[in-house]
C-alpha cells in the first residue's frame, strides 16, 4: 500500500475529514489532501507527528519500504504489533517488543539469548543444538551485538 493511502485510511478510521486531520497535525487541509492525492509525501517531523497521534509505525506509514528484523534476536518485524516501544510509547523499529520494552533490553548476555532461543525454537526437526549453533552465526551480525 502507497504512503497516500495509508494516510488516508487512517484519517477515515479515526472519523475525521481533511480539515479536522489537518488540524491535529497543524497543517493545512490543502497538504492533508495533496499527501492523500500523492502529490506530496509529509516532511520526517509530521511523519513522526502522525505516528505518535495514530499510534503507527513510520515504517508502515511509508508502505514498509524496507523489511525490518529485530537488531537483538532477528525476529522479522512484519507488523507493528512486533515493534518495541521507547518509554515514552513512540516506536523504535530496530528491535522486537520482547527484546526490548519502555528502554530496556530483555537479555544482557548474547548468551542468555541463545539459552532462551536454544530452547523455544527447537523442534522434532530443529535440535537444541542446531537452534543454539544457527543463532550463535546470526546474533553477532546483528548492530546491537556487534
Amino acid at each position: 500500500m502507497e504512503t497516500k493511502d495509508i494516510l488516508k485510511e487512517i484519517r477515515t478510521k479515526n472519523n475525521l475529514t481533511q480539515d479536522e486531520m489537518a488540524e491535529r497535525l497543524f497543517v493545512t487541509r490543502q497538504a492533508v489532501s495533496r499527501w492523500e492525492n500523492g502529490d506530496t509525501t509529509p516532511n520526517t517531523e509530521i511523519l513522526k507527528e502522525i505516528s505518535k497521534k495514530f499510534d503507527v509505525s513510520i515504517n508502515a506509514l511509508l508502505g514498509s519500504p524496507r523489511k525490518l528484523i529485530c537488531q537483538c534476536c532477528g525476529m522479522p518485524l512484519e507488523d507493528d504489533s512486533f515493534i518495541s516501544r521507547e518509554k515514552d510509547n513512540s516506536f523504535n523499529e530496530d528491535y522486537c517488543k520482547w527484546c526490548y520494552t519502555d528502554g530496556d533490553f530483555a537479555y544482557k548476555s548474547m548468551d542468555e539469548l541463545l539459552d532462551f532461543l536454544s530452547g523455544h525454537m527447537s523442534n522434532e526437526n530443529f535440535t537444541k543444538e542446531q537452534a543454539r549453533e544457527y543463532f550463535s552465526g546470526l546474533l553477532p551480525k546483528l548492530e546491537h551485538w556487534k
